[in-house]
């Protein structure tokens, strides 16, 4: 899938490449793919949820979608709508991904950890007129938040809630089994360049971004990433990562949709003993995670009690990792044929990826090469320019993957996506004579704690609503376990006293609990140039000094 000419690539001084490939992308809809993939392998497993003792076939899951996108259609839902889906990961969040794409309607993926500030934000941005969620998760009471969140969104018709008669009356308001005439004339409707999706990224304003994607965006770029990992219908993939990410609903639930394969949801949220037992009692052949997964289950305490050898690939993604790390998941966990993906949410997500059959060094050090039918270049941020190979500058992808741009929000696209339709994603790479790319740092201002991307301009400006916050600076610091964690640097106003408790206090129940700043540090003033600009990096660098934290910062990442 990432072949090249040698001679062509040592003829090239410049950081540019175009991935190529003798598979063709498709032009068709996640509702058509799905019913080609259901009747090719109507018997062979398509979802097993551990936890809910739920397993469906392919023509049983196919069913079920259909059964609950005439649901959808018999409510008054037109083709366009926005369908919130709020929940961990449980077969019904599913069932939803694939039903609304049938019925042409927009999903709308909340975060789990979101507190209802958040989640009207969301709901209100792109005019939700329909909820799917769980109850609840951990301590969070859904249903209560979204009670008390009514009157602030006039927009919102239903909220549905799982494991609720007013579910089981919409999802089973026909009975499972072939698409109606009714929901064969809207899929003959939809056309595949169509928004499907829209996923919130956090914003550097303070505010989430609304990225857009259509069904061939996420379904091709799933399609990819399948046959980068050679995936078959004898697959079973074992999705411990959260579905409302790209990385469990395109690169987990779409990858194993378009061949066939499996999909394993060992538990709601991630257990490192609960997706151990998974891959051994079904005898998973994949395992996805984001590095601290990976860790955490390699250093359970009851790691060696599982059989991992149904083991063969999977996929590591979302922040660095340590090298120590990708060598114990190949001779431990048995993974020989591990990759690693790169991307952002507004490119659906993977730009780059790592063979399978490469060598430790380029699985360990690199983010790989070019997807098929995808280009990238590094560039001069300054000028534009197209850097030579070897030299830094920001990574720049272009293609079928990216976004149709951010919901309502023109300018921020027309920011970030540029005329001649390349994406700017903010990070800083070099690309090497053969086409490996390496992540170097981030112009924008991002803290990737354990997967999760964090702008700390959205944390300051909920910590700028304290009472006794005059002034506050978050950064992000290295974590053995997160790979980063968040600092908030905070001055206090005049007068007032304030703690790190109350810090924590304030935060807690209000925001999303990863948001949270682990550490705090209270200061009259912070570094600045002769110019009053605010120097975080001399901030990250006292951070390091101060908390002990320099065998961590320079430990190899991959």
């Amino acid at each position: 899938m990432l072949e090249s000419t040698e001679p062509r690539r040592r003829e090239m001084t410049l950081s540019y490449e175009c991935g190529t490939s003798d598979m063709p992308l498709l032009a068709e809809t996640i509702g058509h793919n799905l019913q080609r993939t259901a009747t090719l392998h109507a018997e062979r497993d398509a979802l097993i949820s551990i936890h809910q003792g739920i397993s469906w076939t392919y023509r049983e899951f196919d069913e079920r979608v259909n059964a609950l996108a005439d649901g959808l259609l018999r409510a008054g839902l037109h083709k366009g709508e926005r369908v919130g889906l709020w929940s961990a990961n449980r077969a019904e969040w599913s069932l939803v991904q694939y039903a609304t794409a049938k019925a042409g309607l927009i999903l709308v993926n909340i975060n789990p950890s979101y507190r209802a500030n958040e989640l009207r934000y969301a709901l209100r941005h792109c005019g939700c007129r329909w909820l799917f969620a769980a109850t609840g998760l951990g301590d969070a009471d859904f249903v209560e938040m979204v009670s008390s969140s009514r009157d602030e969104l006039p927009g919102l018709e239903t909220a549905i809630f799982f494991d609720t008669e007013q579910w089981r009356e919409v999802s089973e308001s026909t009975a499972p089994g072939p698409p109606s005439d009714a929901l064969m004339q809207r899929m003959s409707e939809l056309d595949c360049d169509e928004p499907i999706n829209i996923q919130y990224t956090s914003g550097t304003t303070g505010f989430a971004k609304g990225a857009t994607l259509t069904h061939h965006n996420i379904l091709n770029n799933a399609l990819m990433i399948g046959s980068i990992l050679r995936y078959t219908h004898e697959d079973r993939i074992c999705i411990p990562v959260p579905l409302y990410h790209c990385f469990g609903m395109v690169m987990g639930n779409l990858a194993a949709s378009n061949y066939g394969a499996a999909m394993v949801y060992p538990s709601e949220r991630f257990n490192p003993e609960a997706t151990l037992a998974a891959v051994e009692s079904e005898r998973c052949t994949s395992l996805y995670g984001v590095p601290t997964m990976y860790i955490a289950q390699l250093r359970h305490p009851n790691f060696k009690r599982y059989d991992l050898s149904s083991l063969r690939t999977g996929l590591m993604s979302g922040s660095p990792c340590p090298v120590e790390v990708m060598k114990q998941v190949s001779e431990e966990m048995g993974i020989d044929e591990l990759s690693i993906a790169f991307g952002m949410t507004e490119t659906s997500p993977v730009t780059t990826m790592v063979p399978i059959d490469d060598t430790l060094e380029h699985r360990c050090t690199t983010v790989g090469q070019v997807m098929p039918y995808t280009e990238i270049k590094i560039v001069d941020p300054n000028t534009g320019h197209i850097q030579p190979r070897g030299v830094a500058g920001e990574f720049q992808a272009r293609g079928y993957s990216v976004m149709r741009g951010y919901w309502n929000e023109a300018d921020k696209t027309s920011s970030t996506i540029d005329q001649a339709l390349w994406m700017h994603t903010g990070d800083l790479a070099t690309m090497d004579e053969d086409g490996y790319v390496r992540i170097v740092g981030r112009i924008r201002d991002i803290v990737i704690r354990g997967g999760e991307n964090i702008y700390p301009r959205e944390i300051e400006e909920f910590l700028y609503a304290h009472h006794a916050i005059s002034d506050v600076q978050v950064i992000g610091v290295p974590d053995e376990r997160y790979g980063e964690q968040l600092m908030a640097w905070i001055v206090v106003k005049e007068g007032e006293t304030l703690d790190e408790q109350g810090v924590r206090d304030f935060c807690r129940g209000r925001i999303a609990h990863f948001k949270i700043p682990h550490y705090i540090k209270f200061v009259d003033a912070f570094p600045i140039t002769v110019t009053g600009k605010i120097q975080k990096f001399r901030m990250r660098e006292q951070a390091i000094e101060e908390l002990g934290l320099q065998e961590v910062a320079e430990t190899v990442t991959a």
